[in-house]
């Protein structure tokens, strides 16, 4: 029987540790996903020195909680675990076969990692998971982006329109002063799903698919590749299998895939968002909406 510190896990096995790391992590990161996602959305297209409602991710959750509560904190929680599915099942599961599978072909030894290979496998295995967990990840965006704010006059929970997250009708749209807001209000993300596929179809759900795998190549062709080289050369200093060894790893490749996916990660969320005042789309593509986002916001604004 190999020892623990030689197994390796099967792909089942990858795919299911995969999906469940993947969900307790989301479980104490998701309301900060939810401030970075009306942060995203705050002073869209924008000339700098614009009133936003936001300053900080604090201040958000600052104002989500005095709103909307603690719950609100966690708005699109369903989705994301969905999501994590989808995209990390596959991304973490078929990684290593799919380095090794490319590895070998090139006439390499798969059990040496190599740079290209690393880079090659996690980029193919996370468009393929971005493909896959599309629908849930623009459901997720919406439920995140859509706020409510009570109303002093009438004592009611109330869409607030002067919100940058409010949702309006087509007359309040016409006549706001900024029309960079969200419009969609689900229940929760089967109902955001039927929604949109009643209304779309499948090209409804495939909406932003195109920024979704810009953003998952660029952050999964660096986290895996980047968590391993920081591992073997940080071995040394600890001990085997040391815990501290996984914390100092993950946090360089989750500081590395940071710097790399931010601004693909502001263009998906706008384009799932995205509409103006006439109902138009704002953006053609993601490399529009990220040249649009520096032209008019500079790059603060990514």
């Amino acid at each position: 029987m190999p020892s623990s510190s030689s197994y390796q896990l099967s792909t089942l096995e990858g795919f299911v540790s995969g999906v469940l790391s993947a969900c307790v992590a989301v479980t104490f990161t998701n309301p900060m996903e939810v401030a970075k996602t009306r942060l995203q959305l705050d002073g869209e297209l924008m000339s700098k020195g614009s009133p936003k409602t936001y300053t900080n991710p604090i201040d958000v959750l600052r104002k989500i909680v005095r709103n909307e509560g603690f719950r609100a904190c966690q708005k699109g929680l369903g989705a994301a675990y969905m999501y994590q599915f989808a995209l990390n099942g596959s991304r973490l599961g078929f990684y290593e076969s799919l380095r090794k599978s490319i590895a070998s072909l090139a006439g390499q030894d798969p059990s040496k990692v190599q740079l290209w290979s690393s880079v090659s496998a996690g980029a193919s295995a996370g468009v393929f998971g971005a493909i896959l967990g599309n629908p849930l990840f623009l459901v997720k965006a919406r439920l995140q982006a859509h706020s409510v704010v009570p109303d002093p006059s009438i004592g009611k929970i109330t869409t607030n329109p002067n919100s940058a997250t409010a949702v309006l009708t087509n007359s309040q749209i016409k006549s706001s002063l900024s029309p960079h807001r969200t419009r969609y209000a689900y229940k929760s993300a089967m109902d955001g799903l039927d929604q949109i596929f009643k209304a779309e179809g499948l090209k409804g759900l495939m909406r932003g698919v195109d920024a979704a795998m810009m953003r998952t190549a660029m952050s999964s062709s660096i986290q895996l590749p980047a968590y391993n080289y920081a591992k073997t050369n940080l071995a040394p200093y600890f001990s085997p299998d040391s815990f501290w060894l996984y914390i100092a790893s993950s946090s360089f490749s989750g500081l590395c895939v940071l710097g790399a996916m931010q601004p693909a990660d502001t263009a998906l969320t706008r384009m799932y968002n995205q509409f103006d005042q006439s109902g138009k789309r704002l953006y053609k593509n993601p490399i529009d909406c990220l040249w649009k986002t520096v032209r008019i916001e500079g790059f603060t604004g990514l």
